[in-house]
């Protein structure tokens, strides 16, 4: 099994990459045999999509001369992903939005094989406040159009660099919806 860890902080060592290596431990823990990439986003040169329509007729590769073929190729053989993402603005970065809207490239392949997906997000404020929401609706109407699972959502409230490594029972709660990704 391929499972793809996408981190889309620009933060290198923020909440997100707590979570991150959290939820890699429990997957490392949960399945060992299984392969897990971890991507730092922030790594990639990614550009917006144009909507030029240029990959509906060359096979489903976007023609702007970026990393996203990569990383699109990565995603197509994946089975399960998980997105983790710090709050900007009620919703992900604008890094992982952009690895996002490239999947129109590949909508007809990722639509043939069923993926599961989890999404953990992060941000300062309370967890009633609707940006988490809002994310994870994103994530589950991205999953119904391209008949994937979406088997998790976890959300935690953490400002400050680093304030989420003291949360131990968010920790838990990453690491116990890793499991899911295998159920």
């Amino acid at each position: 099994m391929k499972v793809l860890l996408f981190n889309g902080s620009p933060r290198r060592n923020g909440n997100t990459a707590v979570a991150a290596a959290a939820l890699a431990e429990a997957i490392r823990t949960e399945k060992p045999d299984c392969e897990l990439q971890i991507i730092n986003v922030t790594d990639f040169k990614l550009s917006p999509c144009v909507n030029c329509d240029a990959c509906r007729s060359n096979g489903g590769n976007c023609v702007t001369p970026d990393d996203s073929a990569k990383l699109m190729q990565l995603m197509a053989e994946a089975d399960a992903a998980v997105f983790a993402t710090p709050v900007y603005w009620w919703g992900v970065t604008a890094q992982l939005k952009m690895l996002i809207d490239k999947f129109y490239s590949k909508e007809e392949e990722f639509r043939k094989k069923t993926k599961r997906i989890g999404v953990f997000s992060v941000g300062g404020a309370e967890l009633s406040d609707p940006e988490y929401r809002i994310i994870a609706e994103q994530f589950n109407c991205i999953c119904e159009f391209l008949n994937w699972k979406m088997v998790f959502s976890v959300s935690a409230q953490a400002g400050a660099a680093g304030e989420l490594s003291g949360n131990h029972e968010k920790i838990a709660e990453l690491k116990k919806a890793a499991a899911k990704l295998f159920a």
